[in-house]
């Protein structure tokens, strides 16, 4: 199976997280950055760092029904 790592989002999702990431460097920073600089530093989060939230994810849920089925063999007869 093949994987790609990449996160998928709407353009208008995408837009909305360029004013967010626009947003904090303007309230944290105190620093006013444009389109460019906030797309580069999404695409460096979503190829860099989106990933190992995405895998936690994954294993958070397998951990979970693990759980689930470890529960449910438990009312066997």
């Amino acid at each position: 199976m093949k994987h790609d790592n990449s996160v998928k989002v709407t353009r208008e999702r995408r837009d909305e997280m360029l004013s967010e990431i626009k947003n904090y460097f303007l309230k944290e920073r105190d620093e006013e950055i444009g389109d460019l600089a906030a797309g580069l530093f999404l695409d460096f989060l979503q190829e860099k760092i989106a990933p190992e939230f995405y895998n936690q994810g994954v294993y958070d849920a397998h951990q979970y029904m693990e759980d689930a089925v470890g529960d449910l063999l438990s009312i066997q007869k």
